[in-house]
């Protein structure tokens, strides 16, 4: 499962494979897991222990230019998710790095 880009597909298959359970209660089981994930997103700061914080930034109206033509225009108000990974998260990953 070590693959540049993970789809839900490839999480349902990996979840059946390692409990044994069937494709549909897999499949319930990620969607689900997905909607949990998301509601609690919009309602505040998502905090998951170990693994790291989810938030919500806004960003305001600006003005962006094209590089190569260096033609301006205006990059609308959005709202991005922001994800900052726990002091645990990070040491396991540079432990297997280094």
């Amino acid at each position: 499962m070590f693959k540049e880009n993970i789809t839900k597909f490839d999480l349902i298959s990996e979840l059946k494979r390692k409990t044994g359970y069937p494709s549909s209660f897999s499949k319930k089981i990620i969607n689900e897991l997905l909607e949990i994930l998301i509601k609690e997103i919009i309602s505040g700061n998502l905090n998951l222990k170990n693994i790291g914080t989810f938030k919500i930034i806004h960003k305001n109206q600006r003005i962006g230019r094209n590089p190569k033509t260096k033609e301006q225009f205006i990059i609308s108000p959005r709202k991005v998710i922001s994800f900052t990974p726990s002091k645990k998260l990070s040491d396991k990953i540079s432990d297997l790095n280094g």
